[in-house]
């Protein structure tokens, strides 16, 4: 399982002289995704961004970009390479900060087969003063006893915790740096040797998928960003128009607008269902577009439901249409 926010973080840290902010940074970034590509933690080229930021005025980018490193080149080649670009493409001013992040296809094992997934790991390494720090993030829950829901993954966890495990002691030995469980996030429990789920008083796994990311992507369809002030608002005190829409089984959530509260979203069934959420979020897209091109919410919800071959819309008070939705 794959939630929204970080699952669990290590940091690693030396201390590096001044002038070598530009290679140190990209240096232990490149050994850390090494380590977890030499564990088929990751594979193929990682996407690496590098911004250099001017010493005294951290707003005012010396360079900023996207990099792909050649990875037929041994590590420090690749490195050195990374650097020259990132220097050569230097704008004038004394470097005060440099801060660079890695991410790609990441690797599990589910069952008897290798799974590609995104979004597995993120690497990122930041040089500041004489120091150069390097984190890891899992944003997966392959490495624990429990998924995020509590539920046994004996499988799961036996082919893949020892590697994550292995890899947290190669990077702390190509870093030269002793690691740093960072503190406790809402889903699990880092350690020196991989993660821990949390427990209830009696013993039992927690649910933490239920009781964090249930509510944090549920969220996403009842707050505008921008503190509200983003596309139309996703709430309404009133009596709303809504439209059913469905997915290639059933019904996945209802579409709704009122103009007299300039408000309008979806209402998903299931966002513990990531297909569904996605195609719930896929439908606050259109929205946004339909907002940004001037379109009322009315206009939005006849404009998107009409190929939905649908009749004419309902309406009702949008309480009711929450809680039939979460009733079916």
């Amino acid at each position: 399982m794959i939630p929204s926010t970080p699952v669990a973080r290590w940091t690693w840290g030396r201390d590096i002289a001044p002038e070598d902010k530009i290679f140190a940074c990209l240096h232990d970034l490149m050994a850390a995704w090494s380590v977890l590509a030499n564990y088929q933690l990751v594979v193929g080229i990682p996407r690496i961004s590098v911004s250099v930021h001017e010493a005294g005025a951290s707003k005012n980018q010396l360079f900023q970009g996207c990099l792909e490193p050649d990875v037929t080149n041994p590590t420090s080649r690749a490195v050195d390479e990374l650097a020259q670009q990132v220097e050569a493409a230097l704008s004038p001013g004394e470097i005060g900060a440099v801060y660079a992040e890695a991410e790609g296809i990441g690797g599990i094992v589910i069952g008897d087969r290798a799974a590609r997934k995104e979004r597995l790991f993120l690497v990122g390494a930041s040089a500041v003063l004489d120091y150069v720090s390097t984190e890891l993030v899992t944003f997966s829950d392959a490495w624990m006893p429990y998924d995020l829901k509590g539920q046994a993954q004996a499988d799961v966890y036996a082919a893949n915790a020892q590697k994550l495990s292995a890899a947290l002691h190669g990077m702390s030995e190509a870093l030269h740096s002793e690691i740093d469980p960072d503190e406790p996030t809402y889903f699990a429990k880092p350690t020196e040797s991989g993660v821990d789920n949390y427990r209830e008083d009696d013993g039992t796994p927690s649910d933490v998928w239920s009781s964090f990311e249930v509510p944090h992507r549920y969220g996403k369809f009842t707050h505008a960003p921008g503190f509200g002030h983003i596309g139309y608002k996703r709430s309404a005190e009133g009596p709303v128009l809504y439209v059913p829409v469905r997915g290639p089984r059933e019904v996945i959530g209802y579409l709704w607008a009122s103009d007299a509260e300039g408000a309008a979203s979806f209402e998903p069934r299931n966002v513990s269902d990531d297909e569904s959420y996605e195609a719930g979020l896929m439908w606050l897209d259109r929205l946004r577009s339909a907002h940004d091109r001037g379109l009322s919410p009315t206009e939005a919800l006849a404009e998107l439901t009409g190929p939905l071959d649908q009749s004419n819309p309902s309406t009702v008070d949008l309480a009711s249409l929450r809680e039939m939705s979460h009733r079916n």
